[in-house]
């Protein structure tokens, strides 16, 4: 049994028939903890704003898992595959290490079950459970080389005294470094001036690959992201929605003054789904209470729809 702290709520929505011509998203998906998941995509909610609130963020991405659910629930299914939702992973105030640690016991168990976990966040501090599960999952194969694709305007490479949201994948260098393992980690979409000197210095220390926002042109983006999948055997692909214009995700704690166009975000998803690495993904730092008639979710939904089952 996957164990999250409680259930998925059912999904509801508009039903045009039961043939497989007529299927949506609310349609195909259970809720299951139990049973055979395998070769399943396998939803997990992370509900947490503790990272945000200590990054001194707007909070707000506690409500994005059901906001997420609820703009997947009518897509529509042209290729079908099973889908199940393990219910969510509830951080209760500020008790965040135990939220992460509970959100990494879910990965795990949903990899060694044989099912594709997509973790809807919750504020970037979802990666550090989300990453720890893939460490557990695959902690007796030190010879795969792991890799982390951020789509993301930040590093998220804070040094800090407490995980943040905007420490996670400095936290997981550090995990992989016990391990015995090579950092593999690339940022599409870094904002210079949303990331101080200190971090871009970070980056460069720890040989983190990066492409700045004003260069995403779609045959730089296509390169690389080539040239990282060269350099690993499987992929953790890591979706901050403030990777985006504003105008396309107005609800997220820091909204992007430029951002990466939506259309060269989704050719990502579909180039590193492509590749057949991808293991695990999550896409974070939703925030309802500053959509737009929900305008993020919907776009979110969309990448989601795109790796799941596009």
């Amino acid at each position: 049994m996957i164990q999250t702290d409680r259930e998925a709520p059912q999904y509801s929505g508009r039903v045009d028939g039961s043939g497989a011509q007529h299927l949506r998203w609310n349609q195909l998906v259970t809720a299951q903890q139990s049973g055979d998941i395998q070769d399943s995509v396998a939803l997990i909610g992370f509900c947490s704003d503790a990272g945000v609130k200590r990054n001194q963020g707007r909070v707000g991405a506690s409500d994005a898992p059901a906001a997420l659910r609820a703009a997947l629930s009518p897509m529509a299914i042209h290729n079908q595959r099973e889908l199940v939702d393990l219910g969510d992973v509830v951080v209760e105030g500020d008790e965040l290490e135990s939220g992460q640690e509970r959100l990494a016991g879910a990965v795990t168990q949903t990899l060694n079950s044989g099912a594709f976990p997509i973790v809807l966040g919750g504020g970037h501090e979802t990666a550090y459970g989300t990453g720890l599960g893939l460490l557990q999952h695959l902690a007796d194969d030190r010879s795969t080389r792991i890799g982390i694709l951020n789509l993301d305007a930040h590093f998220d490479l804070r040094d800090e005294s407490q995980r943040t949201s905007g420490t996670p994948f400095l936290d997981l260098y550090g995990q992989m470094v016990q391990q015995g393992r090579d950092f593999h980690y690339a940022v599409l979409g870094i904002s210079r001036p949303g990331n101080t000197a200190a971090l871009f210095d970070k980056a460069e220390e720890l040989g983190v690959p990066y492409l700045l926002d004003e260069d995403c042109e779609p045959v730089q983006i296509r390169e690389f992201v080539a040239a990282f999948l060269e350099r690993i055997d499987v992929l953790y692909l890591t979706i901050d929605l403030d990777v985006l214009p504003a105008s396309v995700a107005p609800g997220v704690s820091a909204p992007a003054g430029f951002g990466v166009p939506f259309e060269r975000i989704l050719s990502v998803c579909r180039q590193v789904v492509a590749s057949g690495k991808v293991v695990v993904a999550e896409v974070v730092e939703l925030n309802p209470r500053y959509d737009i008639d929900s305008r993020t979710a919907r776009s979110a939904a969309r990448l989601i729809y795109e790796i799941a089952v596009g």
